[in-house]
């Protein structure tokens, strides 16, 4: 679908290529922000937008604040599974241990704080689907490691940890949650509207309780449900017993917002091993996109099995697809 941009937008995206400074770029990339019209066409436009806005953002912010150490590496993740989930917490909140219990990762698991210092990637499966978790450093008040900004700004959702116990527990994470939001990074129920200001990520975030097995754990998140967002979804779980991991699991692949789509040609089976996790809502066109970049544009009808329609019913390419669908495209 056309984007329709008006001129004064072309005008914008013209001094923005001439700019020359990092604040010449970043006013009119907000300018643009502002002219764009804001529907389904322009999504993949507004998501470019929010990005670039972003990461000027903290380039200007990181130059005005002075030198800076230098960072141990630039990590950045090649995008696989149905999205990626970030692990955010304070010290010994039990974070690396979840990782090995959810994932084949092998981080440090240690009593004393500060064990991890650079993200851990691991690869969870949910029943077909797989997610991508990365377990970041441990955040404090006074402790953010600079990357964090950049790996949080890919989250597809994000995970945060409450230490049951630990009667700092519902403290601490709070001041994760704050230090998150002065770097721009507001944790958010799942399925919250995306907000309008291009600077800030909101990520759909779980909260999870861990250490729920501890005697105390009842009122810890009694004390937490006071003072933290209350809008955040809780699972109270115990890493070390393994209580609750499935439903975490769940939890987890539910905050991504997507739905998983099985593929066939003619005349073959349905591959049901390796599914496609549009967003949910997503149309024909938007998983053509997905299989190919190009056959977005190229596919006029399909043909799907699932609910909502007859079994092998042709539909046009802006037919709403449901999850678990089998879709068989044409061009």
């Amino acid at each position: 679908m056309a984007v329709n941009l008006p001129p004064h937008y072309h005008d914008a995206e013209a001094r923005y290529k001439k700019a020359q400074t990092p604040e010449d770029k970043l006013a009119a990339l907000k300018e643009m922000w502002v002219l764009l019209p804001k529907h389904k066409a322009s999504e993949k436009v507004q998501a470019d937008l929010k990005t670039k806005i972003s990461e000027l953002t903290d380039q200007i912010e990181q130059a005005k604040s002075g030198p800076k150490k230098a960072a141990p590496g630039t990590f950045k993740f090649q995008r696989q599974g149905a999205g990626l989930v970030v692990f955010a917490g304070p010290p010994n909140c039990g974070k690396s241990l979840l990782m090995t219990k959810l994932t084949k990762a092998t981080p440090a698991v240690a009593p004393y704080p500060f064990t991890t210092r650079e993200p851990i990637l691991g690869m969870m499966d949910y029943e077909d689907a797989r997610v991508q978790l990365v377990d970041l450093p441990p955040i404090t008040a006074d402790h953010y490691e600079p990357f964090v900004t950049d790996v949080t700004r890919a989250a597809d959702a994000a995970v945060l940890f409450l230490d049951l116990a630990d009667d700092d527990g519902p403290a601490a994470t709070k001041a994760v949650v704050e230090r998150l939001q002065r770097a721009r990074r507001e944790l958010v129920p799942p399925g919250t509207p995306p907000t309008d200001d291009p600077t800030t990520y909101a990520i759909p975030t779980v909260l999870v309780a861990n250490k729920g097995d501890d005697e105390a754990a009842d009122v810890r998140l009694e004390i937490a449900r006071e003072e933290l967002d209350a809008r955040l979804p809780i699972l109270v779980i115990s890493a070390e017993r393994g209580d609750n991991l499935d439903a975490l699991r769940k939890a987890i692949y539910d905050a991504l917002g997507v739905m998983r789509i099985y593929t066939k040609q003619p005349g073959k089976p349905a591959d049901m091993t390796a599914p496609f996790t549009p967003p949910v809502g997503s149309t024909v066109a938007e998983l053509a996109g997905k299989v190919h970049r190009d056959l977005e544009d190229a596919v006029k009808s399909a043909r799907v099995w699932g609910s909502g329609v007859h079994d092998g019913q042709t539909v046009g390419r802006d037919h709403v697809l449901n999850d678990k669908d089998v879709v068989e495209l044409h061009t």
